[in-house]
């Protein structure tokens, strides 16, 4: 598929006291109202809430301000942390894809397979578990 720069966001997630960086996230239009989302930390700072902080807001402005009806992630089987934020942002497991082709290529530079699971959450769920 390919992507133009409108269908492209991508956040960098700072330290509030010193604009350091920690991370990113990032959503990729895939049609009028689906979103495919991600997000990247730096492992000093995992298990602190910034990832669920900035993923809730990317989701929220997605939502609310996009006109997104859809969101999913696909998240590395082995990856515990990021399966524990996609259910405490209330996106549900939808599958599983065993062997499945990553972004990372082996030190090789021939293909990394991962079993790689889909998470995913509506609209109509997102404004029901966030009274904000």
């Amino acid at each position: 598929m390919q992507y133009s720069p409108k269908d492209m966001l991508r956040y960098a997630v700072s330290l509030k006291k010193d604009d350091f960086i920690i991370g990113d996230v990032f959503a990729l239009r895939e049609n009028e109202d689906t979103y495919n989302v991600g997000w990247h930390f730096n492992k000093r700072f995992e298990g602190k809430g910034f990832a669920c902080e900035a993923a809730a807001g990317l989701l929220d402005y997605l939502f609310r301000e996009a006109g997104a009806r859809r969101i999913y992630g696909f998240v590395e089987d082995d990856n515990i942390r990021s399966k524990r934020l996609c259910e405490r942002l209330g996106m549900r497991r939808e599958g599983c894809f065993k062997e499945f082709v990553t972004f990372v290529n082996n030190p090789d530079g021939s293909p990394k397979y991962e079993d790689t699971c889909v998470y995913a959450i509506l609209e109509k769920e997102w404004n029901t578990i966030r009274q904000w």
